[in-house]
């Protein structure tokens, strides 16, 4: 009989949590099946998800149910989960001094332009894109043993599944 093993959890960062971190927590949730607890929190969150954000998720199939925008103090301190993968998906965040998490996470940067940032016309190619790029990367990263990876190559995985991911969007 096999012990099953605990997921490994993920915080998914950016500044205002209400976009880019979003998507990619209900994508880690729900592509990963159990093998995968993501989370997602902003530095100076909006307070809110962006209908944006919701109705792309929704478009696309993924259930929208309890998303919100919270801060990542609640992912810091003694009584936090402990997080193996801390993804920034926005320049200033990865910028910023974060808080101590609750284990030994590996930290990486997936810099995704905000669909926030779009002119109105523009809105719904935003996060059509911004939410290719992101499930792109995460089937990818979820391609990989993550739990038998040694933790010092887990950053160099995710950082590799990135650059790649640029080169070919930035190549179209």
């Amino acid at each position: 009989m096999s012990e099953k093993l605990e997921p490994m959890r993920i915080l998914v960062l950016c500044t205002g949590n209400s976009c880019r971190s979003i998507l990619a927590e209900v994508l880690f949730n729900e592509l990963g099946r159990g093998r995968v607890e993501a989370f997602s929190a902003g530095s100076h969150p909006a307070g809110a998800v962006n209908p944006g954000a919701i109705a792309k998720l929704q478009k696309e199939g993924h259930s929208t149910a309890g998303l919100t925008s919270k801060s990542w103090a609640q992912f810091s301190g003694v009584d936090a989960p402990a997080i193996d993968f801390v993804v920034t998906v926005c320049d200033s965040a990865a910028g910023e001094s974060c808080p101590v998490w609750s284990g030994s996470p590996v930290p990486v940067h997936w810099g995704i332009p905000d669909p926030a940032d779009a002119s109105d016309d523009e809105t719904d190619a935003a996060f059509d894109e911004a939410y290719a790029q992101l499930r792109t990367r995460i089937e990818q990263t979820l391609e990989l043993p993550l739990e038998s990876l040694d933790v010092r190559y887990r950053k160099d995985a995710l950082q590799r599944i990135h650059d790649a991911a640029t080169v070919r969007e930035l190549s179209r």
